[in-house]
């Protein structure tokens, strides 16, 4: 194949939940994901394979999008439906598609898409800036895909630096790559890396709670705009960052209680962001990591996800030595938690927890993996093997 891509996959540290009510998010493109190699063909065609899932996908780029399939295509499809709304596509590609983690948790969707948004840029003489890509990757997996998310997953992937946090305003588009304030390890490495816990569980967020509770947010919204006499907005333009926190405070006990937990947490991700850029600027990775716990609390208890099995593994975090942090990964529904983790520790810190899961969930023996990440630079085209 003439082209090769790499996809990274993201993990957010804090801010979860928060991006689709325009909040504040913060994370890393992992030096993980999904490659994509591929050549342009001449007459449109779109003829793709899987190393992951099964079944071959063939289509025409100059055709009219169909409908949703429900198979793996529906992500090449998506990003021809979202470059298909402000640019003709003439050229199609031929290629092979390969992750190297398992489905659910890392944003896996987003990865591929903007792969395929990138190739199919490439095919057809269009430039894009990295964000571009981003908003792009963003609207084939909105309106095409039907995950009413945010952008955070996109940006990660698409804007992510190596050793550095991003920080991004969901509200302004406004972004920061925030080097490291800390010391180097002896070895003149980052003093961290970033570990992956997989279940053993995947997921679907489309068939997940994650929807609902995005509508539950703007139901919430509305809530304290109507107890506040405010104007009131078309739910579709509605997000809690509209909403002041002081108006929160005041109405949050008239409110049903459960969109008070939702509202709770958004304004506590947005606080929680701003105090880990603070803490990562500083070089506190004991600091970063307590607000990365206290982010997966809200999510328990706030934002109500997660599953007994990831809450299995987000305990034995908690209570292993080496461990600064860490959370659910995802909307939390199923898949993987995440850690940032003293690299001198890794090895203990990926016993501990194996051992700790595995005796309350032996069946997810054979499934259940571990892998020790680094942060990297964002999707890029790889120079020829």
């Amino acid at each position: 194949m003439q082209y090769h891509i790499f996809s990274p996959y993201r993990i957010c540290t804090v801010g979860a939940h928060s991006d689709h009510q325009h909040g504040l998010i913060s994370g890393f493109a992992l030096d993980k994901g999904i490659d994509l190699w591929f050549d342009i063909t001449a007459d449109g065609t779109v003829d793709l394979e899987s190393r992951t899932f099964d079944g071959k996908i063939s289509f025409n780029i100059q055709e009219e999008t169909l409908i949703k399939q429900g198979n793996w295509g529906d992500y090449a499809r998506g990003a021809k439906y979202a470059l298909r709304k402000k640019f003709e596509l003439k050229h199609g590609i031929r290629g092979v598609l390969q992750g190297s983690m398992p489905v659910g948790g890392l944003s896996s969707s987003a990865a591929v898409l903007i792969a395929y948004v990138m190739a199919y840029a490439k095919a057809n003489d269009i430039t894009l800036t990295p964000f571009e890509v981003a908003q792009t990757a963003s609207v084939a997996e909105r309106e095409y895909i039907g995950l009413n998310n945010g952008i955070m997953d996109q940006a990660c992937i698409a804007l992510g630096k190596k050793d550095h946090l991003l920080m991004f305003d969901c509200d302004s588009n406004d972004y920061r790559l925030i080097p490291f304030g800390g010391r180097k390890s002896d070895k003149g490495g980052l003093p961290f890396k970033l570990a992956v816990f997989f279940s053993g569980l995947t997921r679907s967020l489309v068939n997940s709670d994650f929807n609902l509770r995005v509508q539950e947010c703007k139901v919430a919204a509305w809530n304290i705009m109507a107890y506040d006499d405010a104007p009131i907005k078309s739910f579709d333009r509605t997000f809690m960052r509209d909403v002041p926190r002081e108006k929160y405070l005041k109405y949050k006990d008239q409110m049903p209680a459960r969109f008070a937990r939702r509202a709770e947490h958004f304004f506590s991700e947005y606080k929680r962001v701003r105090e880990a850029v603070t803490a990562w600027e500083n070089g506190d990775l004991t600091w970063f990591g307590r607000l990365s716990f206290e982010s997966c609390e809200s999510s328990l208890h706030n934002w109500e996800c997660g599953s007994p099995e990831l809450n299995a593994i987000y305990q034995a975090m908690r209570k292993t030595d080496g461990v600064y942090g860490g959370r659910f990964s995802g909307a939390g529904f199923k898949g993987a938690c995440i850690a940032i983790i003293d690299p001198s520790k890794a090895d203990n810190i990926e016993k501990a927890i194996r051992e700790e899961y595995l005796a309350q969930y032996p069946q997810y023996e054979k499934t259940y993996q571990t892998f020790i990440c680094e942060s990297s630079d964002g999707a890029r085209f790889v120079e020829s093997d």
